[in-house]
């Protein structure tokens, strides 16, 4: 799984893997979500953060502290003073890909996948919020101009996992150009953080569902 902000460098590189040692540091949602709102909005204190996320400034520099650790975040040279200190996304991105030795452990395994549905979860919460901004109509929201410049679609097809790398590679190798050539620009008035999000897996089949057998034993419907 590869990070939002894996192409956020000042030039397109392939965003560094993170092995089973700093995945402990996003071993905490509220990590994952401190580190998600500075991927967005840029450097914050940790007073700012807490007002965020409902926290006090105490929980949030200590999480703070620990991403630093494990170099997820950084503090911005030369900002803020000694009682409030501005932090920052480390730049380059990341992929969450312990090696295959790692992900053989069970804990590397469930870090691994909480870290993965928690930065799902906070993508899905920015389109919810998104929706409910243009619930009352483009017009009416503050967000109008907005409105022919958000896709939020699916493309179905069948593919090999080669193939599917592949179109990934390609994909991603697009998307890293282009936010090159827009990072070099001076944003606009009307700017504001966007968010490019790529999906491509292999669609696990649903279970199927349970059957009853009645008393003649027949197939029954499903169990509701």
């Amino acid at each position: 799984m590869t990070d939002p902000s894996a192409a956020t460098s000042s030039s397109p590189r392939k965003p560094a893997p993170v092995g089973a040692a700093r995945l402990r540091g996003l071993s905490h949602p509220l990590r994952v979500t401190i580190l998600d709102l500075l991927q967005v909005h840029g450097s914050l204190t940790a007073s700012r953060l807490a007002e965020l996320v409902g926290e006090s400034s105490g929980s949030t520099s200590y999480h703070l502290r620990q991403l630093a650790k494990h170099d997820f975040v950084r503090e911005v040279e030369g900002k803020g003073t000694a009682r409030e200190r501005w932090w920052e996304a480390t730049p380059g991105g990341f992929v969450l890909a312990p090696s295959e030795n790692d992900v053989d452990d069970a804990g590397t395994r469930t870090a691994l996948s909480l870290a993965s549905a928690e930065f799902e979860r906070a993508r899905q919460a920015k389109i919810w919020r998104l929706l409910d901004a243009l619930r009352d109509g483009p017009q009416e929201s503050r967000y109008a101009d907005w409105s022919d410049s958000v896709r939020l679609g699916t493309a179905n097809t069948v593919a090999t996992p080669q193939q599917l790398h592949d179109l990934i590679e390609t994909v991603q190798s697009v998307i890293d150009t282009e936010l090159h050539k827009l990072k070099a620009q001076e944003p606009g008035p009307d700017a504001r953080p966007v968010q490019i999000h790529f999906n491509a897996f292999p669609v696990v089949d649903p279970e199927p569902a349970p059957t009853v057998q009645d008393d003649a034993g027949t197939g029954g419907g499903p169990v509701t």
